[in-house]
């Protein structure tokens, strides 16, 4: 149950921002006993590797804070955020040996697959926001709402790792936050339609 829920947290902060939680899994497992990488994983505790991944990361934060370019980041991170979801999902096979159970540790291409679809599923929700929120602020919203991820993916990681029962109440702000999204992303595309005299659908 922990391990699963370890690996929802991490996949859904990978949907966020694709290497804030692989630096945190790295760093974590180097630095203290919370992290255990499983066989064929010890490369993500490697320095070397961190260090490629914090340069990303430095990347991503600068790109995705800039209207427009942001949208190109997003198009671009389509196949990276759901990859460092499933490697973050797999990463957690270690807690279930923890557990004692041995299911997602002999079954390991589940967990790169719910990975994966998690991960994917909080980016697309991203990715179509992203153009609502910099029509409707100018631009201006782009770095604020780019910040409030990179913090929401952080703590995501966080929680996952240290505290996996809360990431059940993560998720569930996440769904509202979702719907809440889904609901404004209409709302602008049926306006943007109005204006264009076109009729909704």
């Amino acid at each position: 149950m922990l391990a699963a829920l370890t690996g929802l947290g991490l996949s859904t902060a990978a949907g966020l921002n694709a290497y804030i939680p692989l630096l945190v899994v790295g760093v974590l497992s180097n630095v203290t006993d919370a992290v255990k990488l499983p066989d064929g994983y010890s490369w993500l505790s490697n320095w070397g590797v961190l260090a490629v991944i914090a340069v990303l990361l430095l990347a991503e934060m600068v790109l995705d804070k800039v209207p427009a370019v942001d949208s190109v980041n997003d198009a671009i991170q389509t196949v990276i955020r759901p990859a460092s979801g499933g490697v973050v999902f797999s990463a957690t096979n270690a807690a279930a040996e923890l557990e004692k159970s041995t299911w997602m540790t002999e079954n390991p291409w589940v967990g790169w697959l719910l990975g994966i679809v998690v991960a994917l599923a909080v980016h697309t929700m991203k990715a179509a926001a992203r153009p609502v929120v910099n029509a409707g602020t100018a631009g201006v919203g782009a770095p604020v709402v780019s910040t409030a991820e990179d913090a929401g993916a952080l703590g995501m990681s966080l929680i996952a790792v240290f505290a996996p029962i809360l990431v059940i109440v993560a998720l569930l702000v996440l769904a509202v936050l979702a719907w809440w999204l889904i609901r404004r992303v209409r709302r602008f595309r049926a306006r943007r339609r109005a204006a264009r005299g076109q009729p909704p659908g």
